[in-house]
């Protein structure tokens, strides 16, 4: 039977380039493709994704997995590469490979569509290619099926994070949006604030692009293997563990949009590189969860990068940089601003507080597109209630509001809980790490950071889809995701900073 074993993971790898080619030509669509070049980028990329679809669906490579699937020789490795790789093929079989092209075709013209709608702040330019999508979606998730007492959008919650549905999630997301609103309630009320107006004066690109390629290969990314590029929205592109980029963008006025997307782009792209390279092409080296991806990047950017031990360590480079912006700016002054907590109306800019409720919203938006409540047209006034609702603030525009982010102009429906999941996961992860590692604050303190980033490749990236989730996270931690570990940080960080208790 290994030859067959052997066949088949030939076959997983063919697919995995394929899949590759494409995301290696969606990086380009986002950085440095022409913009005339869009339809035929579109045509491109729907292709690959049809010929990908194609070989998954392959009646041989399934001939491969039923033969294996009575080979009691496996051993736990093969089979866990075998039960994923059946998992990913028994849905794509259930799509039709026409509804395949027709996605990926409608997502590459629908960016391009988002791009100039935002520009515009002209949601109605969007608004036909969104209805588009949601219908596509929608086949797509009746294609595949679902229990009957689940629905369409359970579908796409499991293309992001497998096994997730509305009733598993909603008790999740319930318990954190009562933990951010009780925090937010406290921190807001607090007669100490910081002065904010320190991070909104001028920094110049150059500068922080400078300060950006330096940290990153002191938290461990190899920039061998990679490499830092701009975009309109930052995203990291894994296409092999030696091939990994990550994008930021730089706004001069407002220095968080660029350091901590660095690091947060970061934090994925050192999954990505710390995946098993002999796996690769396989399941047993793609990341378990966008959860999982999520709560690399939220680790690295909140737990680590917003901590006082990290900027003890680089706030004299950053004030050797920048030494106009911040001579006269303390270090504790530089600490408190960068921790920030107040409503704001952009997810990406939001601090690490508020930024659940920005995804409750997303959650709930979505939930009312796929269940028919909300007609498309109709949902910047949703967007508007829910924001008001959970943040106290109503967009000015659909620019600031519906139109911000990129995932629903890619079909992305069902992507939005596994950043508030991811956040939950980060500080689970970290009460874990202090238990391991009681020097932590000195490591960071003295960025010596590869021990770390190694603890994350021992406990979590050398996996791969080995587990699940739950697995996964029991064998880290002895318990199955707990909101409360979140619960606990945010007292942590935050209390003694505002002087407060809650």
């Amino acid at each position: 039977m290994s030859g067959i074993f052997e066949q088949l993971v030939a076959k997983l790898r063919e697919i995995s380039d394929l899949q590759n080619i494409e995301g290696l030509l969606g990086w380009d669509q986002q950085t440095y493709m022409p913009p005339k070049g869009n339809d035929a980028r579109s045509r491109h990329i729907a292709l690959l994704s049809a010929l990908a679809h194609q070989k998954t669906c392959d009646p041989q490579l399934g001939q491969f997995m039923d033969d294996l699937a009575a080979d009691a020789s496996l051993n736990e490795e093969q089979q866990a590469l075998l039960r994923e790789a059946k998992h990913d093929r028994d849905k794509a079989v259930k799509v039709p490979t026409d509804l395949v092209h027709e996605i990926a075709e409608t997502a590459g013209q629908s960016h391009a569509v988002w791009v100039e709608a935002r520009g515009k702040n002209d949601f109605n330019l969007f608004a036909p290619y969104l209805k588009k999508l949601i219908d596509l979606k929608k086949r797509e998730a009746e294609a595949i099926g679902y229990p009957s007492d689940g629905q369409p959008y359970d579908v796409l919650l499991d293309n992001f994070e497998p096994g997730a549905t509305v009733d598993k999630l909603n008790p999740v997301i319930t318990e954190t949006r009562e933990i951010c609103r009780k925090a937010v309630q406290a921190i807001t009320a607090a007669p100490k604030q910081p002065h904010l107006d320190i991070l909104k004066r001028f920094f110049g690109e150059d500068g922080q692009e400078k300060f950006g390629t330096m940290i990153l290969p002191q938290l461990g990314y190899d920039l061998q293997a990679g490499r830092l590029d701009r975009s309109v929205h930052p995203f990291t592109s894994g296409f092999d563990v030696n091939d990994v980029r990550i994008t930021t963008r730089y706004q001069e006025n407002w220095l968080p949009a660029s350091v901590f997307g660095i690091i947060h782009e970061t934090g994925h792209a050192l999954y990505e590189q710390g995946l098993p390279v002999e796996h690769v092409g396989t399941p047993l080296a793609q990341a378990l969860s966008l959860g999982f991806h999520e709560s690399q990047s939220r680790f690295w950017e909140n737990q680590i990068g917003r901590s006082l031990p990290f900027w003890e360590k680089f706030y004299p480079a950053l004030k050797q940089i920048f030494p106009t912006a911040l001579s006269n700016t303390s270090l504790e002054e530089f600490y408190f601003a960068i921790n920030t907590v107040v409503p704001s109306l952009v997810r990406v800019e939001a601090d690490e507080v508020t930024y659940n409720l920005h995804i409750v919203v997303r959650y709930e938006v979505e939930q009312a597109m796929f269940n028919g409540q909300v007609p498309v047209d109709d949902l910047p006034d949703l967007w508007n209630q829910k924001m008001e609702d959970y943040l106290g603030l109503r967009p000015a525009s659909n620019a600031e509001g519906i139109l911000q982010d990129i995932h629903w102009s890619f079909g992305g429906f069902g992507y939005f809980p596994t950043y508030l999941l991811g956040n939950l996961y980060a500080a689970q992860w970290t009460a874990a790490l202090r238990k391991d590692m009681p020097d932590l604050d000195a490591k960071i303190r003295a960025a010596d950071f590869i021990p770390i980033r190694d603890w994350m490749r021992e406990k979590i990236h050398r996996h791969g889809r080995r587990y699940t989730a739950d697995e996964l996270c029991t064998r880290i931690t002895g318990e199955t995701l707990n909101p409360d570990h979140f619960g606990q940080y945010l007292k942590d960080r935050f209390a003694p900073l505002y002087n407060i208790t809650w």
